[in-house]
């Protein structure tokens, strides 16, 4: 599949979306933020930005509300930097699959753990034979 005009459109947006957040918002809401992909529809007229955060649920809660206060402004930046035909209209969504992979990978080293646990008992088992 070729890399499509609306893919590079969406890599520009997450950018300079990423640059935008880390060096002219000073909202004090927006904690640590880590823009994770942006989806942008085939007409370029939407773009879904999707975002995680390091922290707890009350630091998601808040930056959720200060990226949304800053939506008019990354919206506005991003019409005057890109120069697209049409901005596309920006919106968020938190991220979910970076808490999915942390929850399998936990999930994992539990499993590898009982392995380990079960190996050891039946080699104490073998040796005591």
């Amino acid at each position: 599949m070729p890399y499509q005009r609306k893919d590079r459109v969406g890599d520009l947006i997450k950018r300079e979306i990423s640059q935008m957040i880390q060096n002219e918002l000073k909202d004090p809401g927006i904690g640590f933020v880590t823009i994770t992909g942006v989806e942008v529809s085939a007409d370029l007229r939407r773009a879904e930005v999707y975002y995680s955060v390091l922290g707890d649920q009350d630091a998601k809660t808040k930056t959720a509300s200060a990226l949304k206060r800053a939506g008019g402004f990354l919206q506005h930046e991003i019409g005057k930097r890109l120069r697209l035909k049409h901005t596309p209209e920006i919106g968020f969504k938190f991220d979910t699959s970076v808490e999915y992979g942390a929850r399998i990978e936990e999930l994992i080293q539990k499993i590898h753990r009982q392995t380990q646990a079960d190996t050891d008992e039946s080699g104490t088992d073998q040796e005591e034979e």
